[in-house]
């Protein structure tokens, strides 16, 4: 039994990454915390899906079908639909209508579904439109830059295009980066000390609640399938 998936980098400032899943005699993943919200496409027994995905704040279980293709956009934070707030997606999703195997509505218009080779083409043309925008001060948040704002405010923009506070964007792509060193064999310690964890227990109570795993099972690769590309198929 397995869940593959694998993730892509994107050059477009309104993309995280690209990723495609399939799946194989699995029933449920655990799903692990996330601070984009994307696009996903997915074909069953020959009929095709569109939803879109919030952030997720915690980790927890989701149903595999069984069989399924899957191709997702991850949006660069800071990035949201014009029709959808982010923070309204927050730990849910929202299934688009009336998609078929080469179109799908969102935001009043019909779009051509991609393929994990053409989604920035989507997105610019998403972008173009007016359907998909962002509020900059995330991105100079993110830089690091001298704001002309006051901390409040920039509080405040950033939760509403985002969905989350600033403090829990940074604890979930750290606890990743962290799921991610070890498995692929980092040592714990190493990885407390590169992520600047307070020590081990803390470290280990990030990952059973963003990732729902403990080191041991992300170096083994064991505890079921799993919604992260940890670089190797995911076995039970």
């Amino acid at each position: 039994m397995a869940l593959r998936f694998e993730t892509r980098a994107s050059d477009s400032p309104w993309v995280d990454t690209v990723w495609t899943c399939t799946s194989e005699q699995v029933a449920e993943m655990t799903s692990v915390a996330a601070v984009c919200w994307g696009l996903v496409f997915w074909e069953l027994e020959g009929t095709a899906y569109a939803s879109i995905s919030g952030p997720e704040t915690r980790t927890g279980t989701a149903p595999v079908p069984e069989g399924a293709t899957f191709v997702g956009i991850e949006f660069a934070v800071g990035t949201r639909l014009r029709a959808m707030p982010t923070p309204a997606l927050v730990d849910r999703g929202l299934e688009l209508p009336d998609a078929t195997h080469r179109t799908f509505r969102l935001d009043g218009l019909r779009w051509e579904t991609p393929g994990p080779d053409d989604a920035e083409a989507l997105v610019d043309r998403l972008v173009r439109a007016g359907a998909v925008i962002r509020d900059p001060l995330v991105a100079e948040i993110r830089q690091g830059r001298r704001l002309a704002v006051s901390d409040r405010t920039a509080e405040r923009r950033f939760r509403a295009a985002t969905g989350l506070t600033q403090g829990a964007v940074r604890q979930i792509e750290r606890v990743r980066r962290a799921a991610a060193l070890l498995a692929a064999d980092t040592p714990v310690a190493d990885v407390v000390s590169k992520l600047e964890y307070f020590d081990e227990p803390h470290l280990a109570h990030a990952l059973r609640r963003y990732v729902g795993r403990t080191a041991r099972q992300l170096r083994e690769g064991t505890g079921g399938a799993i919604a992260l590309d940890l670089d190797q198929p995911t076995t039970s």
